[in-house]
């Protein structure tokens, strides 16, 4: 393949690599484009669980593993159990995901899937190479979606905290769970000084998805995590149960502006991208909303770091991880109140960022007089 034939590049064949690929094949006007996905590997297991909430029915319905339409919070002061409606609570797993994604994409004679492993990027003038061990290739267009972690590493303005899990796919020998309710976040554990809470969905009634989550700096030990899932069920009564799958991971947190890495011909997507959701984790949907909007962007044929991706949520979401840095501990209580004193369907919609400035305003005062003076201090350290 001659490098001038190539419109786009797309580096990485995980979610948002796919997101973006599946939209721009999907668009009639780009039909004609040459585009090239750069992946050392086709991806075919079950090595993301994805979930996320929607209004109705939605594009991603036929590949879902299950839904759900009530939820639970829960920790040491506070039980609720909501409605969801008009959402539900989704559930999809990354092979099914992989496998209709792929099988797509070859029916398109205008995408190339490249088998290589890249190891570089440089952007010159109107366009960028990216290096690989199997050549190099050049696009006006490269959106890169492969993490790299030491950036938000090696950097100390914006904090960084991690989204860190192990999760168990269980079975248990009696019918125990609700298969209709999910656990969304269940605080009622010891904190230990650190934000830990449990998140639990029952797949049926002997089978349930069970991660023991914690929003801290450093990781924990694999066998913490482990007896912390063990201390859950075994509070539950479940002690009988047999672990099918186990899944672990870890989600960065933090504001750093990631898009500022971008050029004229280079865009980093994805987590890779800053569209990780800082101050919950949540990226599939974000990312799929971001690659709806970058597909009507490219039309207009401008340059890659005039795509803005920031809003007033991205200044919420860094006052928020600053004060969970200086106070881990306290994760816990300042869910607790916006659960408190907000419906849930409000806390939903805020990290949809689909909020108006009056539920904003309302949401931040939820808050205890003394979190609130957390808040404005890390206020007052941004602005001076």
């Amino acid at each position: 393949m001659g490098n001038k034939e190539i419109d786009f590049i797309i580096c990485g064949g995980g979610i948002s690599g796919l997101l973006l690929l599946n939209a721009l094949n999907k668009d009639s006007f780009f039909k004609d484009h040459r585009i090239v996905l750069i992946e050392k590997e086709t991806k075919n297991t079950n090595d993301r669980t994805l979930c996320f909430w929607e209004q109705n029915s939605g594009s991603f319905d036929s590949l879902l593993y299950n839904k759900w339409s009530i939820a639970q919070f829960s920790s040491d002061e506070l039980k609720l159990e909501f409605d969801l409606s008009p959402y539900n609570y989704k559930m999809l797993r990354s092979k099914k995901f992989y496998a209709q994604y792929y099988a797509e994409l070859k029916k398109n004679k205008n995408i190339t899937l490249i088998k290589a492993e890249i190891k570089s990027f440089k952007s010159e003038d109107n366009s960028s190479i990216v290096h690989t061990d199997k050549g190099s290739f050049i696009s006006k267009f490269v959106f890169n979606s492969i993490f790299n972690p030491k950036i938000l590493y090696n950097q100390k303005k914006y904090p960084l905290l991690q989204q860190h899990f192990i999760g168990w796919f269980i079975n248990t020998t009696k019918a125990v769970f609700d298969p209709e309710k999910i656990l969304f976040m269940d605080f009622d554990i010891p904190q230990n000084d650190l934000t830990r809470f449990i998140y639990f969905l029952p797949i049926d009634s002997q089978n349930a998805l069970v991660e023991y989550t914690l929003f801290s700096e450093h990781l924990i030990n694999k066998v913490d995590y482990e007896n912390g899932i063990r201390d859950f069920l075994s509070s539950k009564g479940i002690l009988n149960y047999t672990i099918n799958e186990v899944e672990q991971g870890s989600i960065p947190m933090s504001c750093f502006p990631l898009e500022k890495l971008n050029t004229t011909s280079l865009m980093h997507i994805g987590t890779a991208g800053g569209w990780t959701k800082a101050s919950t984790g949540f990226t599939f949907m974000n990312t799929n909303r971001q690659v709806s909007r970058l597909v009507e962007f490219l039309k207009k044929d401008k340059p890659l770091n005039t795509f803005k991706t920031i809003s007033r949520y991205r200044f919420y979401d860094m006052l928020f991880i600053d004060v969970l840095s200086k106070h881990n501990g306290q994760g816990s209580k300042l869910f607790e109140r916006m659960f408190l004193k907000n419906s849930p369907l409000t806390i939903f919609r805020f990290i949809d960022e689909e909020t108006t400035f009056i539920e904003e305003l309302k949401i931040m005062s939820s808050f205890t007089f003394k979190q609130i003076g957390w808040f404005l201090k890390a206020l007052l350290s941004r602005l001076f």
